[in-house]
């Protein structure tokens, strides 16, 4: 990619940017719209997750496609795709007659979407190259999904009760155009020095892991053991061949070396984690404010505001504190907000009273809001740039997955709760497990964010940057590519 300057390379942030927030924007909205689709398109609780999670599902299964085809066929014309595909989904989205054909047109959406943010910090990463601009670049990257989260469900409250859920998907088509004729004038095309060849075969088995163990997960309170455990069987039988088949490629879909490197694992674990938690917190907080408080879609999307503005001031002053002092300080604010956060609707019932309602929701905001950014500076930096895609895309992998495991995890535990029992009289109970989960993600960041961005960590980087960019160079002399 050639030197920009720096208006240019703050207007490809910008456009970068905007694709994070039609993806992030549609996520947040339409969890507010929930309760008025599952009225019009008459759906069960496991109907609900299939509207988020077929999306997030998707999503995790391509990222790391998208990923590696963008640094080997180009990254502008992946992200253009992208954009394209995403817009065409959520225009069908919008004209979906019935739960199944909104479920399936998700699908389509995710598709086009898994070639957005990944491919888009990518482009981020190549364009700002000095460690300080990029960490700051990050936090603005940041800062955007807090703004999603400040806007989605203020934004979907007023579309449901002025207009319907369906307006939701509207608000992507001017935005994706607008980023698609953008992209086309301002978006430099770049690609790795080295192309990457597909890898099907992992492909395949990712794709069979994720849904397999969505499947058993969200139908297991309905559709009983005997019908789940072959899933459950799939799943495992597709993680042990990932694990037994790519460290045998030359070129994998998942280069298992990344994990050598402690704080690109902890950064994967703890993205999982925070996201289960974002998806498990939102899931449970509509049905409460909707379902059982019974306010309408507007009124719950400003409940949720207490919960989204912290986000949007926290995530720009977490990306600062990453380019200052490192990704530690923030990943453990965030832990301690988290799971302070979780602590008080598990064990406090904090949703039965405003006095504690209100604390809950701005201490998850602030948690949530400094977590973005150290998972994605610690994923990509000390990479070498050429695997900027690939690691980028294991970040945003771990990020939908973790998203798609909590509204699974938490719903279906939501389930089995309630039963047959009323929804109102049942609610707080039957959710107190899923906050106890919450709970524990909230933990797991915290006590990973404090172990793996230490001087050990950072060393074991370093080395796994160094064997990375050796078998790069050995395998190009090996085929006789110039160096």
């Amino acid at each position: 990619m050639p030197e920009l300057s720096p208006r240019r390379r703050m207007l490809v942030l910008a456009i970068c940017c905007m694709s994070l927030l039609i993806v992030s924007l549609d996520t947040t909205a339409l969890n507010v719209g929930l309760p008025s689709m599952q009225r019009e398109l008459h759906a069960s609780t496991a109907g609900l997750q299939w509207t988020i999670d077929a999306y997030t599902l998707v999503l995790a299964s391509l990222l790391m496609l998208a990923g590696s085809t963008g640094d080997r066929v180009g990254r502008k014309k992946v992200f253009m795709t992208g954009l394209v595909v995403f817009s065409i989904g959520s225009l069908l989205c919008s004209l979906a007659p019935n739960l199944e054909s909104l479920i399936a047109f998700r699908m389509v959406q995710a598709v086009g979407g898994s070639m957005l943010n990944p491919v888009a910090m990518s482009i981020i990463t190549n364009t700002f190259t000095d460690p300080r601009e990029r960490a700051r670049a990050i936090g603005v990257w940041g800062a955007v999904v807090g703004i999603s989260m400040a806007a989605g469900p203020l934004v979907g409250g007023l579309l449901v009760e002025s207009v319907g859920w369906r307006a939701i998907f509207w608000v992507n088509l001017p935005v994706g155009l607008a980023a698609l004729l953008l992209t086309l004038r301002f978006v430099p095309e770049s690609r790795a020095p080295k192309a990457r060849r597909p890898d099907t075969v992992g492909q395949v088995l990712v794709i069979a892991l994720f849904g397999a163990l969505t499947y058993s997960i969200i139908e297991a309170p309905t559709a009983g053991a005997a019908t789940v455990a072959p899933f459950a069987v799939v799943a495992l039988a597709a993680l042990l061949g990932l694990l037994w088949y790519e460290p045998r490629r030359d070129e994998p879909l998942i280069d298992l070396r990344f994990f050598r490197s402690a704080p690109f694992s902890g950064a994967t674990v703890i993205a999982i984690s925070a996201f289960a938690s974002l998806g498990g917190f939102l899931f449970l907080s509509t049905l409460y404010l909707q379902n059982v408080r019974g306010l309408d879609a507007l009124h719950a999307g400003l409940w949720m505001l207490p919960m989204a503005v912290p986000m949007f001031l926290c995530a720009p002053l977490s990306g600062r504190l990453v380019g200052s002092r490192g990704p530690r300080v923030p990943l453990v604010v965030a832990g301690v907000a988290m799971t302070a956060s979780a602590v008080l609707f598990a064990a406090f019932e904090a949703e039965t009273s405003n006095a504690t309602l209100v604390p809950g929701y701005i201490l998850f905001g602030i948690g949530f809001g400094f977590v973005n950014a150290p998972i994605t500076n610690t994923a990509v930096s000390g990479m070498p740039r050429s695997q900027a895609g690939v690691a980028a895309a294991v970040a945003s992998t771990s990020r939908q997955l973790g998203q798609t495991l909590g509204v699974a995890v938490v719903g279906a535990v939501l389930a089995s709760g309630i039963g047959a029992s009323s929804y109102r009289a049942s609610f707080v109970g039957a959710a107190r497990p899923g906050w106890w989960i919450l709970a524990a993600c909230g933990l797991v960041v915290l006590v990973l964010g404090a172990v793996t961005n230490g001087r050990w960590a950072r060393g074991t980087a370093e080395r796994t940057a160094r064997r990375l960019e050796s078998a790069e160079i050995r395998q190009a002399v090996g085929t006789g590519q110039r160096v």
